[in-house]
């Protein structure tokens, strides 16, 4: 039987994540699975502009911190992930911007 507090968390991520569809935009959850908190992140996909992006390597900020010669290939890879999504989303900005003149 789920006590009150699970029940009350699930309300919450559940409100989260209606709000989220209805009011968010242009947002990469990254999470990196090695990092204790990740289970309470975002870890799947919301919308098509609400993304959730995982590794199994990763930990908490990782992929934001400078890169270095030394960063393995799966940190890179996400790197370059994340600038795709976020280049993609300023690319259709102009584009409909255009379209309004």
């Amino acid at each position: 039987m789920a006590s009150c507090l699970d029940l009350n968390g699930l309300q919450h991520i559940m409100a989260a994540r209606l709000a989220l569809s209805k009011f968010g935009s242009n947002i990469i959850f990254s999470n990196g699975l090695r990092d204790p908190y990740s289970s309470g992140g975002v870890l799947e996909d919301i919308s098509k502009r609400i993304l959730a992006l995982k590794t199994t390597n990763g930990s908490h900020c990782l992929d934001i911190l400078n890169s270095m010669e030394s960063d393995p290939e799966w940190l890179i890879k996400q790197r370059k992930d994340e600038v795709k999504i976020i280049s993609r989303w300023i690319r259709k900005y102009y584009r409909n911007l255009r379209l309004l003149k």
